[in-house]
């Protein structure tokens, strides 16, 4: 679906980040990585090459203005051309109710997880207007309900899908196509050990608790980070040429929208 495009992935991390990045190269891109930690940008840089496809590999605070268009200065000089920008960044905010969550805490929630994202598109978007391309936001479930304590989680994803529909109607007379991809539960390493630890507490088997959570699914079983990532490059793709401004749920059918 990629064949000889570049797509660069912001908060490249060991479950959704590296996915994308791998599927991306699996689907003829070549790859730009963007995490803080170079270690493991390293070790997904090593998965994109063994799929035949060229990685870069740069180190970035994408809190930091600086950092951030450095990286986009490295992803230009390198391949000449960004095709599309998978913003995958994230930082969970404060657990608690919007009643009585710090102000200060939503503030800082705000600048990795909504303001983050619109700086680097902005600094990406010449780019992105010389060949046509296109941005996906990752967004969350936690759009389709109002559960306690998720307030300030989902008070941040919905400023990030507030950014990605006014940038497609800001970008879109430009060429630019901008999307969101709202995954719920994505069974990876990081719940796999939080229902571990649900189930410790509980004093019953982790797969009870994967049960139970996957009951509330209509298929019954919840998605994985290489069909939440296979959602985002379909949007990154020219399959989806015809579509912006929308959020694309993958949850196995745990909401409906």
């Amino acid at each position: 679906m990629l064949t000889d495009k570049v797509v660069l992935v912001s908060g490249v991390g060991p479950g959704l980040g590296q996915a994308v990045a791998v599927r991306a190269a699996q689907s003829g891109a070549d790859v730009v990585l963007a995490a803080r930690t170079e270690s493991l940008l390293d070790e997904v840089a090593g998965k994109v090459t063994a799929a035949g496809r060229r990685a870069l590999v740069v180190p970035t605070d994408l809190l930091d203005e600086a950092a951030t268009r450095r990286l986009c200065d490295a992803a230009l000089a390198e391949f000449g051309r960004v095709d599309a920008l998978v913003h995958n960044a994230f930082a969970m905010p404060p657990m608690r109710s919007l009643g009585k969550v710090d102000l200060v805490d939503l503030r800082d929630s705000f600048e990795i997880n909504v303001l983050a994202a619109l700086r680097l598109t902005r600094l990406l978007t010449d780019a992105l207007v010389a060949v046509g391309g296109c941005v996906v936001m990752v967004n969350s479930a936690v759009l389709r309900h109002s559960r306690r304590p998720f307030g300030p989680y989902k008070l941040a994803k919905a400023g990030l899908l507030a950014v990605a529909q006014n940038l497609a109607s800001e970008l879109g007379p430009r060429g630019v196509r901008v999307n969101s991809v709202a995954p719920g539960w994505i069974w990876a390493d990081s719940l796999r050990a939080w229902f571990d630890f649900q189930a410790a507490e509980r004093g019953v088997p982790p797969q009870q608790i994967y049960d139970e959570i996957a009951a509330t699914t209509d298929l019954r079983r919840l998605p994985t980070p290489e069909e939440v990532a296979d959602a985002v490059l379909y949007l990154a793709s020219d399959l989806a040429r015809g579509i912006t401004g929308q959020c694309l749920d993958v949850n196995c059918g745990e909401f409906h929208h």
